[in-house]
């Protein structure tokens, strides 16, 4: 409740600059705050991707469709696809979206993961059910919601699907991802999930929604509790990687 008054504050205080570079914006930019320059100057995620984890495959990697990565890493999700690249302009707005109540930029980032969709004729009509990453209640207390949600929200919204927010659980709080080394992180989030209704995921495919994929760990965390209930194939959809 305090995050989200002072946010407020803030921006009222503070109007109309863009999220990312603070420079005063133009009218016609105010309802989502980010200047033109910023916007186009994030990072586009573009193919060739690795099979695995959906990122840009280097020269080395195209020719076994999959990343050195990901060549070492047993994932329990089926494939992760990402519209962006986490690079600076994004990495800003993502931040402004977690951890400063700017839940509204749910909105431009859902279209960024609808259009790559549709760009790249992903089999969304064949997936059940759409996932959000749960927080742990503790940290939905700090945060006041859950951005996986909010993004899972948008793109449930353009392909008629539902979205089952509930049915996966965060049962323990765990450190922040970004803090840890890629063996640390898996440590962190091993045994972290659990499904509270398996009858709801048994036979089905599933999108799991988050807002970013870096290692990997906590998507494939969630996706070995959605499989151990029965679901049958689980793809990744993140905002950026």
């Amino acid at each position: 409740m305090l995050r989200g008054l002072f946010a407020g504050i803030k921006d009222l205080i503070y109007p109309n600059c863009c999220l990312a570079c603070k420079n005063k914006i133009s009218p016609a930019k105010e309802r989502i705050l980010i200047c033109s320059q910023c916007w186009d100057k994030i990072e586009h995620n573009l193919p060739p991707f690795c099979v695995s984890c959906g990122r840009r495959l280097d020269r080395t990697g195209t020719a076994k469709n999959i990343c050195s990565g990901c060549l070492k890493t047993k994932f329990y999700f089926d494939r992760a696809f990402s519209p962006c690249v986490y690079t600076s302009t994004i990495k800003k707005l993502i931040h402004e979206f977690k951890y400063s109540g700017k839940d509204y930029l749910g909105e431009p980032f859902g279209k960024l993961m609808n259009k790559f969709i549709k760009d790249y004729r992903l089999p969304i009509k064949y997936l059940d059910f759409i996932i959000p990453i749960p927080l742990h209640k503790s940290r939905m207390r700090e945060r006041e919601f859950n951005q996986a949600q909010v993004l899972s929200e948008q793109v449930a919204k353009e392909f008629n699907k539902k979205v089952l927010p509930d049915v996966l659980v965060r049962n323990r709080p765990t450190r922040t991802q970004t803090e840890l080394a890629p063996e640390q992180r898996r440590k962190n989030v091993e045994r972290s999930f659990t499904v509270r209704d398996a009858k709801a995921v048994k036979d089905a495919n599933l999108l799991l929604i988050d807002d970013v994929l870096t290692t990997g760990a906590t998507s494939s965390e969630a996706a070995k509790a959605l499989k151990d209930s029965g679901a049958r194939i689980i793809f990744v959809m993140t905002l950026a990687n």
